[in-house]
């Protein structure tokens, strides 16, 4: 394929201060190392850890200034020379991983997330709120050909987060899991992906409209926090047989779910930390946990194979985001309505405008 004319400005969202507001300016594009490959982003999904990043609230050092974003879509222009496994004019995708070291025992044993020296997209590099980024070749996640970018943005940090935690709960098909968090962004998806794994789904969020997206989804309860005068007694009545759900998985932003889950999962059942509230804890009593043998685990975003197969169920038609699509220079606004959790579904910014 012919060379792609590659311009050298380009508009950009920037985090320059912690708190914001983040900056819409031009800034210069990016050229590929010899590993990298430059990809013109069409479409970037809007994630709460972007507005983590421009808070800068987490106990995680962050590069300032530093273009946000990690659900980037797009085209393949340029790549460096040491490049083979990607070919300009290839649909890849640019995720929250955005390098490791490929050497260490975690990428090794294919737990390349925790690597040591793992670049992350819009935190420690540059992400994906720009028209063109560049990230590590062998970290890109594969597109294939005629796929919806703007559909598919979501699923590679949202969608690959979700399926990760739902694997870790190790709910088997027929299961019940708890999705809290479930009429968010990631929970849309996660409540997609647990239906298609064969499992019931108690959706757990606040207010009417939330509960009617997560129905239409597939949840077969919607219990809501708002609601209920007692929501442990709530969820547990609405998993078959009383005694809770198997696993749950906690994407709220909020500290208190991570409080509340080991009360009404079932003995023996799971809890899934996946959202990352700042300066949240999680606490259980001892005694319970113990004699009903639950287990409390995080799980982080998943791996090269996990990024494949989470991309797979949606080329399927098995999980769709539901977005609202909004120009890159409307991102400011994306954040507002975060910070006061207005937000159904995914945010996806349209590179065009």
């Amino acid at each position: 394929m012919g060379a792609i004319p590659i311009p050298h400005e380009q508009w950009a969202q920037v985090i320059e201060k912690d708190g914001g507001p983040i900056s819409f300016k031009k800034i210069p594009v990016p050229r590929p190392a010899p590993d990298q490959v430059l990809v013109n982003i069409k479409y970037s999904g809007v994630c709460h850890t972007d507005l983590h990043a421009l808070m800068n609230d987490w106990p995680l050092p962050r590069k300032t200034p530093v273009v946000g974003g990690h659900e980037g879509a797009g085209t393949v222009v340029a790549k460096g020379q040491l490049v083979t496994s990607v070919d300009v004019g290839d649909d890849v995708g640019i995720k929250w991983l955005n390098s490791s070291c490929l050497n260490c025992t975690f990428c090794m044993q294919a737990d390349e997330p925790l690597c040591p020296h793992a670049e992350l997209s819009g935190y420690t590099v540059d992400g994906t709120f720009q028209q063109y980024a560049v990230a590590n070749a062998l970290h890109v996640a594969r597109i294939p050909k005629g796929t919806d970018l703007a559909q598919i943005a979501p699923i590679l940090c949202a969608g690959l987060t979700v399926y990760k935690g739902l694997k870790e709960s190790m709910a088997r098909p027929g299961q019940s899991v708890a999705i809290v968090g479930a009429g968010g962004g990631l929970g849309s998806l996660a409540i997609q992906y647990a239906k298609a794994m064969g499992l019931h789904v108690i959706g757990i969020d606040g207010g009417k409209e939330k509960g009617e997206s997560c129905k239409t989804l597939g949840a077969d309860v919607y219990v809501d926090f708002m609601q209920t005068k007692d929501l442990v007694r709530d969820v547990k009545v609405a998993a078959a047989g009383g005694d809770g759900p198997h696993a749950v998985l906690l994407l709220a932003p909020q500290e208190q779910p991570f409080q509340q889950a080991t009360s009404y999962v079932r003995s023996k059942g799971v809890v899934v930390c996946i959202g990352l509230p700042a300066h949240a804890r999680v606490s259980m009593p001892v005694f319970d946990t113990v004699v009903r043998m639950v287990c409390v685990k995080g799980s982080y975003v998943g791996n090269r194979e996990d990024t494949q197969e989470a991309i797979d169920f949606f080329s399927r038609g098995l999980v769709k985001a539901p977005i609202k699509i909004v120009g890159l220079s409307e991102c400011g606004k994306v954040f507002e309505l975060m910070g006061q959790n207005k937000i159904v579904g995914r945010y996806v910014l349209d590179m065009s405008r």
